[in-house]
């Protein structure tokens, strides 16, 4: 008979164990992840930037999900280097290792290349390629010691396409698809697995805020703004839920994810098939 854990069996709890570490997952897709994995049973270390009281909510709904997990934030800037690093070798230290690392963390600019701040290009490499190079390296020589590791990059349908006006997030996002290539061909013989997660559009509150905008914009009503302006390019007409990309991460850090590596795996509603 399968032992109950919190009314539920280790079956149902993965996870269970699990260090993991979710960037960007004060809300949106992060969260969604994160609420996921502790849902799976995972020790859960949440980052990202937000007001205290949010944090504070956060952590108080992962706690409350599975009270035999343990959820901490910690407050990592991984536009810097150090930090970014950091955020992996303090949760190392805290939780005495890393089993799963989420980089989620990400921003975006939409302007056309001649006008395109320089700055806004430095930071949004910064965040959405350079701060995953910097904790997977992080974490992969304890992976490595372990013989188990995940990483799973939320890249973008945009890691495998292309739309105007989108240079540095385009140019990143692919990055982060070649990053993920090559850390899976180095972690291949040491249990680590590495993939790269695709989403077309995800139904966050960020995307619900610029429907409203758009339409009052372009005088056309909310329905027109999301089938005709934000899911043009996706053949279902429908947001991907946080929901659908949190089970998708746990079933690549579960048995089931075992011998799939270095991947990009398209979440876009067909997207991508075009």
């Amino acid at each position: 008979m399968d032992m109950q854990v919190h009314g539920m069996t280790e079956v149902e709890r993965p996870l269970a164990g699990k260090v993991a570490v979710v960037t960007g997952s004060t809300s949106g897709i992060g969260l969604g992840i994160a609420r996921a994995f502790a849902e799976s049973g995972a020790n859960v270390v949440i980052n990202g930037l937000a007001e205290q009281r949010e944090i504070d909510f956060v952590c108080e709904e992962l706690d409350g999900i599975c009270p035999a997990s343990r959820i901490a934030y910690n407050g990592a800037n991984l536009m810097k280097a150090d930090e970014a690093t950091g955020l992996v070798e303090e949760t190392i230290v805290e939780f005495g290792g890393i089993d799963v690392l989420v980089n989620n963390a990400g921003i975006q600019h939409v302007s056309p290349i001649e006008s395109f701040p320089a700055e806004k290009y430095e930071a949004i490499i910064a965040l959405n390629l350079s701060a995953s190079w910097y904790t997977s390296r992080a974490a992969f020589a304890a992976m490595k010691a372990k013989g188990y590791g995940r990483i799973i990059n939320v890249a973008s349908a945009h890691g495998l396409v292309a739309s105007p006006f989108k240079s540095a997030y385009v140019a990143a996002k692919h990055g982060i698809v070649g990053l993920t290539k090559t850390l899976a061909l180095e972690g291949a013989e040491h249990g680590i697995t590495v993939n790269a997660i695709c989403p077309g559009y995800v139904w966050t509150p960020l995307v619900e805020n610029q429907i409203d905008d758009t339409a009052m914009a372009r005088g056309i009503t909310r329905e027109q703004v999301i089938r005709d302006v934000l899911l043009a390019a996706q053949p279902n007409k429908r947001f991907a839920d946080v929901e659908e990309l949190g089970a998708l991460a746990v079933f690549l850090c579960g048995p089931g994810g075992r011998s799939i590596t270095g991947t990009a795996l398209p979440v876009d509603g067909g997207w991508t098939a075009h």
